[in-house]
């Protein structure tokens, strides 16, 4: 990369850069916050993130008009995108609507074993982590990727999450196949590890090596299906976690109420309370070892300064924002990816 200084102004100088950045910056009106429904599951995953840590010893709170009351007020303070997870939405339909009624703008976390209503218009990310085998080894479910793509055949709202771990890393290309055949869209993850955690799940520099060239390999066979970038696979497969490569902005770990989302972020739990110490998008993660793409939605997109330094960083940036928005928001449409080669980030500067 060359060693020159770049005004920000030299950069939106070439026109293809410019359209991306027009493109992408209609949406940095998105503030969010998450929202964990319930505390129902009915799949019990090895290291899952919600049954770590208190919250999923909180009582739930099962009235729509609480929910939708918080949902007034989140508006009123000025949240305009929201992301329900928990253990499992779909168990608690009438809540998930009574959100979708008062914020229209949002994401719900599924393990999309049972369909979601179709009148609630967020986007639904269905979480993959191997094939049918894998699935009942891990996640103690029989045949659920065929029961997930059954029932989200032809749905705009759906987009699958594979989470790659140690162990399903060579199945990612049959699940991305059957994914393709039936017409739907996949993202990628990476399995982070929750606080102490030691279990065979845990990433190891052979796994994000076997990892990042299978990811690379994906993307470029299936440019129609894979919703991802070369830089988003630099991100969330390197040897350091985002908090050391970016520098996290969410609550537990940014200090700062200042501005951004160390001011406006919550994490609410099913009784709806909130602690700021804990707040995060996956709450009871390693930080150390959090690449999850939830995180990097947040982590990676608030530095843009950082990545305006180079016409070839911010293409690499914009690359990145185009698949968080084509991949969170409803009716977003990806384009191509402006950067065909991996670009290693800039150095950490905590000010930018």
């Amino acid at each position: 990369m060359e060693n020159k200084e770049y005004k920000f102004s030299d950069i939106l100088a070439d026109p293809v850069i410019r359209e991306r950045f027009e493109k992408v910056r209609r949406y940095f009106f998105l503030r969010e916050s998450t929202y964990d429904m319930t505390s129902r599951c009915n799949v019990r995953c090895e290291g899952c993130y919600y049954f770590n840590g208190d919250k999923q010893f909180t009582t739930d709170n099962p009235n729509p008009d609480d929910w939708k009351k918080l949902f007034l007020a989140e508006k009123e303070r000025g949240v305009t995108f929201v992301v329900l997870a928990g253990a499992e939405p779909s168990l608690v339909p009438e809540l998930c609507r009574a959100c979708y009624q008062t914020i229209d703008l949002g994401a719900i976390a599924t393990n999309g074993i049972k369909a979601m209503p179709e009148d609630i218009g967020y986007r639904l990310h269905i979480s993959v982590w191997g094939n049918d085998q894998t699935s009942a080894e891990i996640r103690k479910a029989e045949n659920m990727l065929s029961r997930q793509i059954a029932n989200y055949q032809d749905d705009p709202r759906a987009i699958f999450v594979y989470t790659f771990t140690p162990v399903n890393i060579d199945e990612a290309r049959e699940v991305t196949r059957m994914l393709a055949d039936n017409g739907q869209t996949i993202t990628f993850n990476m399995f982070s590890s929750p606080v102490g955690y030691k279990g065979p799940l845990r990433h190891t520099p052979e796994t994000l090596a076997r990892t990042r060239d299978t990811m690379t390999a994906l993307l470029e066979e299936f440019p129609e299906t894979v919703i991802y970038s070369h830089y988003n696979i630099v991100a969330h497969t390197h040897a350091l976690g985002l908090h050391d490569v970016y520098g996290c902005s969410y609550p537990r770990m940014n200090p700062s109420s200042a501005v951004g989302l160390g001011r406006s972020f919550r994490q609410y739990r099913t009784d709806l309370a909130w602690d700021r110490d804990a707040a995060c998008c996956v709450p009871d993660t390693d930080c150390a070892d959090c690449r999850h793409y939830a995180a990097g939605s947040a982590v990676v997109t608030a530095r843009m300064y950082r990545h305006a330094d180079s016409p070839e960083h911010f293409k690499a940036w914009l690359d990145y924002v185009d698949t968080y928005l084509a991949v969170w928001i409803m009716g977003y449409e990806k384009g191509k990816n402006l950067c065909e080669t991996a670009v290693t980030p800039p150095a950490r500067d905590d000010n930018k």
